[in-house]
């Protein structure tokens, strides 16, 4: 084996040194900021994949098949025509900025936007029709317990 020329390994050491550094630079500015600006633009990326008014007319449509087929239209109607979809979509917004991480945010845009996503989504309309039934009842027995737990107001 010879010996290296030590100016040789220096520059090949100063070369080694300078691409990590750039390679850690690069990889840190790929990774976004968690900034409320970064937060907003992955909450409006979800928001793309899963469009709040789409939502509402799906799970409205499940759940109408809970209802005689004569209520079924008129239900519908009542639950989407109502709605206020801006200010729904905008408080939407606003609550998953503040509650999420941009790298949470970025995660579920990401999944709720690929095929996997999008197809769990198409069945969610469907799993909360049937799951509702059981939700509301749980809650009125809940409701009733309580109820009955709370001490009877005086009549003064």
């Amino acid at each position: 084996m010879t010996n290296a020329n030590p100016m040789s390994l220096m520059k090949r050491k100063t070369t080694f040194a300078i691409v990590s550094f750039i390679l850690c630079c690069t990889t840190v500015s790929l990774t976004a900021a968690d900034t409320p600006e970064a937060r907003r633009h992955e909450a409006e990326r979800y928001l793309q994949a899963i469009p709040p008014k789409a939502l509402f007319e799906d799970m409205a449509d499940k759940m109408s098949a809970n209802l005689p087929p004569d209520q079924r239209a008129q239900f519908k109607a009542a639950m989407t025509s109502q709605l206020d979809i801006p200010a729904i979509t905008k408080a939407m917004t606003e609550a998953m900025v503040k509650h999420f991480t941009t790298e949470e945010l970025k995660a579920l845009a990401d999944f709720y936007g690929s095929p996997v996503g999008k197809s769990a989504m198409q069945k969610f309309g469907a799993y909360m029709s049937d799951l509702m039934p059981t939700i509301q009842a749980e809650m009125m027995k809940a409701q009733a317990n309580a109820n009955r737990s709370l001490p009877n107001p005086s009549p003064h």
